[in-house]
Parts: structure tokens; C-alpha cells; sequence
């Protein structure tokens, strides 16, 4: 479809970009010209103000035949200029929503919504209103529909069951170890991983900047009487270092922090061609609560497709191995809407998990990062349609619970296939503690390693700063010694720490 919107400065473009691009396809268009033309989908929308309402008219055109729309919302009369505004905005949405789900055909299940943190909107009206008081709002105001506003509700309930300190958590921080290497570059990711095959060097160089990062914010920690709620080790796959380099670090961690007082330690063990017997033993040793083994699928033609450099049996094996070694939490990945797959691959998939039975188990929707390989050749590959990607997380969905896993975080991205989420599942109590405290914004976490962001919260606000160390392990290694004290520099501003 072509649609061109007659007001070729609207005040509320970007707003109306977002809403099209939940529809969008790879051909369609939303040019914003005065111009007529044949074919397309003429547009023109006006707001109107009045001293307790505000009107959105809209029309459009298509082969010289007419629709009209209207809104109007009644607002106080005590509203300034700026505050009808955001209304009009909002008001705006509401009607292009109606206007392109009336050209489509298409519902858009998450209505005007396009932030990636639904349940953090959920939490903080949660402070306000209660459950249904939420649920009616966001289906007025923002259109979501039922099936996801029932699923915020469920999700926000379990991580208050979780975490049930969660709104008085500010005052802790959780870690988060960066390691930036990778086996291989997988096609869809844009994470800051590099291939560990030959950057001997750069790693030796990186784990001695990790550790005196580990050292310094170890002694701010000490000083300010900061407790830490959970340490997740991220990446890249933190188990393509050696066995003996991961013991390292835990020992560093060991020295400067009581890991015998945390909720939690999850460590990303991605990619089984990283995990050995030496690594879960160091795994063991240190008494770390939660593993990922993430196949994303059971289809092998799809991992050699996406550069995942392992087998469909390497899996399983190192799923195996793991139980073996006395592992009894662990999460497995899936991605549906890789390149080639369908339902029945995904069925496939979900069978293999029916036989292994994880704890957790993260369906992630695939998304076209503008970075990844994925994205940038998008021709090479045999991408699946919205609506056969909506059933297939209608699949997923089933088979979870069908299987007594319920959801217990969520979060979107950018241009993902249909509009969708990314969900957590899990059995009952072995949900991640860490996974809803970075969605849901509710403390600080500090960033150690290379490409690892701080979320610096000072306690008590809805404030959120966003502190990013360097992603290029030597930039990393060259700047660490500065970026350590900026950061201790912020974190003692948040914290009121007198230095």
C-alpha cells in the first residue's frame, strides 16, 4: 500500500511513522506530500481544541471515494496548551490506529503501544490504580486488547510473588559481567561479540581490565554499604573463555563481594560448543544457581543458515552433561521466525524440549536488527509471514502451559516479525530474579566488561541513566582505568555517596 499524508509537516510525524510501521510490509510507502495521487491512500487529519475537549477529525481518500473518522476525548478544563497536546498526540494515534487497521484488515493486538517494557507501563500504574483500574486503562488508552493485557496482568503478579520486595529494592544494585566473545557471529545478532579464535591477546588484555573494574567497584561497593541482589554473566557466551579464566574472575568477585548473600547467579552458557566438564565444574564450585544452553532450534539446516557453529546433538549432549554435573536450573532459548522455519519446525523444536524439560525456557520472536548480517542481506533468506509468526507463538504459548510453564517476564523490540514479544516461561520457583529487575527498571545494575551498559538509578525515582562501557575490546582495555572512575563518580552522585 502507498499512503500519502496531505500535511507534509505534522506536528506528530514521528508519532504516526511508529504507528505505520507496525503494518508496514517491504513495499509499502507513507510519503508525507501534498501531492494527489492514483492509487494511493490520500490522508488528512486535524485536531481541534476546545476548552474541555479535543477533536481529531481524519478523512481518507482512496479512487475518489471518502471515509471520515472522529475522536474527541473531553479533557479538564484546567489543561494548558502543552497538556492538551499530549492529549491531541494520543488522540491522533488512536484514529491512524482505526485508519490503517480499517486499510489492512490487520489487528494490531498491542494497539498504540510500541514501548519494549510493557510490564514496567503495568508496574507504574500499579502504584496508582489497581489491577483492573490498569487493565481498563490500557485498554483505553492505549487499545490494547484483551489476550495482552491479560498476559501483563499474569506477569506482573508472578514477579510480585518473586521478588515481593520489588518497588523497595532501589537501595541494592545487581552486576552484570560482559565477556565479549563468541565461537562465531551468529546472522541476526548485534550484540557486542566478537570470534574468540585468535584474540588470544585481546583477551588476556580484557580480563585484566575486567578485573580491576571488578576491584574498584568491589571497593565502592564495600564502602557505601551496597548490597548486591543478583551477579548475571552475559555476553557474548561467557563459556568461551577457558575454564581456568572463569575461575579467575569469580575468585575476583569472591574477594570484593559476598556471593554466599546473593538471590542469584545466572551465567550465559549460549552456545554448548563452549561448555566443558572443567567449565561446569567451575560453574559448581562457585555455586551458580542458573545456566542458559540456548539451541534457538533443533533444526540443524537452520543453525548452519544462521552461523551457529554447533550440532542439534552438541545440545543436547551438553544439556546432558550438565544434568549429570548436578545442574538443576537451566534455560534453553528458542527463536521463532528464523529464516526457513514454519510451524512444524517449531513443533519440532518444542518436542525436543518436551524430552529435555529445562526449567526455563525464553521464546524470543525474531527481530531485524539494523546492524546484523540478517538485516542487511534480508534477500538471502526465506523469511516467514506476520501472520504464520502469530500462530506460531500462539503455539508456543500453548505448549508452555500445557506443560506448567508460566510466563514471568516479557519485552518487545524494534521491527519485529508481526508485532510481537519476547517471553519468559518457567516452572514454578525458577524464574529468573535478574531477568525481571533488568526489564522492570527497579534498581541500579552496574555494567562490568566490554560492552556492558549501567542502569543507574538513584532510589526513589523513575530516573534512569544509561552508563555504556566501550564495545571494541581494545578501546575496552585502553579507556578502562577512566571509564571506572566517571562511573564510581555516578554511581556516588545517585547514591548520595560523599566520596
Amino acid at each position: 500500500m502507498k499512503i500519502i499524508w496531505q500535511q507534509k509537516d505534522h506536528p506528530f510525524k514521528r508519532e504516526i511513522e511508529m504507528i505505520f510501521d507496525l503494518f508496514k510490509t517491504e513495499t509499502d510507502q507513507l510519503l508525507f506530500e501534498e501531492k494527489a495521487e492514483e492509487e494511493a491512500y490520500l490522508v488528512n487529519i486535524d485536531e481541534q481544541y476546545g476548552k474541555d475537549f479535543v477533536l481529531v477529525k481524519g478523512e481518507v481518500i482512496k479512487n475518489q471515494q471518502s471515509t471520515s473518522y472522529t475522536y474527541e476525548r473531553s479533557v479538564s478544563m484546567n489543561l494548558t496548551e502543552e497538556e492538551k497536546r499530549k492529549v491531541a498526540k494520543q488522540a491522533v494515534k488512536h484514529l491512524w490506529l482505526k485508519i490503517l487497521e480499517d486499510i489492512t484488515g490487520e489487528k494490531q493486538d498491542w494497539g498504540i503501544l510500541t514501548g519494549i517494557r510493557p510490564t514496567k507501563l503495568y508496574h507504574q500504574l500499579l502504584q496508582e490504580m489497581t489491577m483492573d483500574q490498569v487493565d481498563q486503562f490500557l485498554e483505553k488508552e492505549y487499545l490494547l486488547r484483551p489476550n495482552k493485557i491479560a498476559l501483563l496482568r499474569e506477569i506482573v503478579q508472578r514477579q510480585l510473588k518473586v521478588i515481593p520486595d520489588l518497588y523497595e529494592i532501589n537501595q541494592e544494585v545487581s552486576l552484570y559481567i560482559g565477556i565479549p566473545f563468541c565461537p562465531t557471529k551468529c546472522a541476526y545478532c548485534t550484540f557486542p561479540a566478537y570470534s574468540i579464535k585468535g584474540r588470544n591477546g585481546t583477551v588476556d588484555g580484557f580480563l585484566k581490565g575486567l578485573h580491576l573494574e571488578i576491584e574498584k567497584i568491589g571497593k565502592w561497593l564495600k564502602e557505601s554499604s551496597r548490597k548486591v541482589t543478583t551477579i548475571y554473566f552475559g555476553g557474548g557466551t561467557p563459556t568461551s573463555i577457558e575454564a581456568e579464566q572463569l575461575d579467575q574472575i569469580f575468585a575476583q568477585l569472591n574477594q570484593w563481594i559476598d556471593l554466599a548473600d546473593l538471590r542469584e547467579i545466572t551465567v550465559e552458557a549460549g552456545r554448548p560448543d563452549t561448555i566443558t566438564l572443567d567449565k561446569i565444574n567451575v560453574l559448581n564450585k562457585w555455586k551458580v544457581d542458573r545456566i542458559s544452553i540456548n539451541p534457538q532450534t533443533f533444526t540443524q539446516e537452520t543453525l548452519d543458515l544462521i552461523g551457529r557453529h554447533h550440532t542439534v546433538e552438541e545440545t543436547i549432549d551438553k544439556f546432558h552433561l550438565a544434568r549429570k554435573m548436578k545442574i538443576d536450573n537451566i534455560n534453553m532459548d528458542l527463536i521463532i521466525g528464523l529464516p526457513g522455519e514454519r510451524t512444524e519446525q517449531l513443533q519440532y523444536s518444542l518436542d525436543q524440549l518436551t524430552n529435555l524439560q529445562p526449567e526455563s525456557i525464553t521464546v524470543h520472536t525474531m527481530a531485524f536488527k539494523r546492524a546484523s548480517y540478517l538485516t542487511k542481506n534480508k534477500a538471502e533468506y526465506d523469511i516467514i509471514d506476520k501472520n504464520e509468526i502469530r500462530k506460531m507463538m500462539d503455539l508456543a504459548s500453548r505448549w508452555a502451559r500445557e506443560h506448567h510453564y508460566h510466563p514471568y517476564y516479557l519485552y518487545r523490540q524494534k521491527n519485529m516479525l508481526g508485532n510481537l514479544e519476547n517471553v519468559g516461561y518457567a516452572l514454578e520457583n525458577r524464574e529468573s530474579i535478574y531477568n525481571i529487575l533488568i526489564m522492570e527498571e527497579k534498581q541500579t545494575i552496574i555494567g562490568l566488561g566490554c560492552g556492558a551498559v549501567s542502569k543507574l538509578m538513584p532510589p526513589n525515582s523513575n530516573i534512569l541513566i544509561r552508563f555504556p562501557n566501550p564495545k571494541e575490546p581494545k578501546v575496552y582495555i585502553e579507556t578502562i582505568g577512566t571509564q571506572i572512575d566517571l562511573k564510581i563518580e555516578k554511581l556516588n552522585e545517585i547514591f548520595q555517596v560523599v566520596a
